[in-house]
């Protein structure tokens, strides 16, 4: 397996180079139309440029890292929310389905539609079970949604500690806690009741579930309070003034997480890192699009830059 490993993160030290840098990125955003924004990626254009690219080439690298796979489960996650959706509204789950994916369409597909679960992966089995029951009697679709998103942090989280190392543990709950207070500042405005918070916060080591809860129901003051009291905050601090800003930290922890495994020459560890920094790329140009076509200024879309991993 180090032999594996080792040539795969001999591939990815190699495709690192292709990532957009700072100059880049400042480059982007100088562009004066969308058009030419456009034109000068496609001259960046290189090997790997989409995250299915990317996907393939550490599953061809390292073809046996369970580990790995947890790094899709938020994708799974968003197709089982995808096609129950789909079912009940008779629409094509295709034009919702996201990639790269653990699980592929049909298997979804025909475990929803028969009430067979035994295809899916174990992660999924349950929450594609309870969503689906708990959809069909509701027709909430905010709560199942709600419900699969907690799962999908669960599941990162308990794999993450049965077959992960110490990198993906704290990525998986790095990534449980930005979500866990996101939801429960949006429940907290929103004046949701207690049940629909239990269904919701996943918890973590690191912020207790029942903790969120409490303070989430008693209002976004009493939310801030409480994080003020915690490693995040910061993140309640930046909350507090700009969501905005409060989605960018986000992004960039994870971020700095990832470049804690770059000069590891062995293990899934930069494997993993690789990917986590081609999606911020990826949302980063997205960004850069999005603002170009609505005339936003420079100063503002450079604000809005997600930390890069070179």
């Amino acid at each position: 397996m180090s032999t594996k490993y080792a040539s795969a993160v001999a591939a990815v030290k190699a495709m690192e180079t292709t990532l957009l840098t700072g100059s880049d990125i400042e480059q982007l955003i100088n562009a004066r139309t969308l058009k030419e924004t456009e034109a000068l990626l496609a001259a960046k254009k290189t090997p790997g440029s989409s995250l299915s690219d990317v996907w393939e080439m550490l599953r061809s690298s390292a073809p046996d890292s369970r580990e790995l796979k947890i790094l899709l489960y938020r994708n799974d996650f968003h197709n089982l929310k995808a096609v129950l959706k789909a079912k009940l509204s008779n629409r094509d789950p295709s034009v919702y389905y996201v990639e790269p994916s653990n699980v592929t369409l049909e298997d979804l597909d025909h475990g929803i539609s028969s009430k067979d679960y035994s295809g899916l992966p174990e992660y999924l089995r349950e929450p594609a079970e309870e969503a689906y029951e708990l959809l069909t009697r509701t027709l909430d679709g905010q709560l199942s949604d709600s419900l699969i998103d907690a799962a999908s942090l669960n599941a990162m989280q308990r794999d993450a500690a049965d077959f992960g190392g110490s990198f993906m543990q704290r990525y998986a709950v790095l990534t449980t806690v930005c979500a866990d207070i996101k939801t429960a500042y949006r429940c907290s405005i929103m004046k949701k009741s207690r049940s629909f918070l239990e269904t919701a916060i996943c918890g973590s080591p690191e912020l207790d579930k029942e903790s969120l809860i409490r303070a989430a129901q008693s209002g976004t003051d009493t939310l801030f309070r409480y994080l003020e009291d915690t490693a995040y905050s910061g993140a309640a601090e930046l909350l507090k003034t700009s969501p905005a800003q409060f989605e960018k930290w986000c992004d960039d922890v994870i971020m700095e997480h990832a470049e804690s495994a770059r000069m590891q020459a062995f293990g899934p560890e930069p494997l993993a890192a690789y990917y986590i920094a081609k999606e911020a790329e990826i949302k980063d140009v997205r960004i850069i699009k999005v603002c170009k076509e609505c005339g936003t200024d420079t100063e503002t879309i450079m604000e809005r830059m997600r930390k890069l991993y070179v």
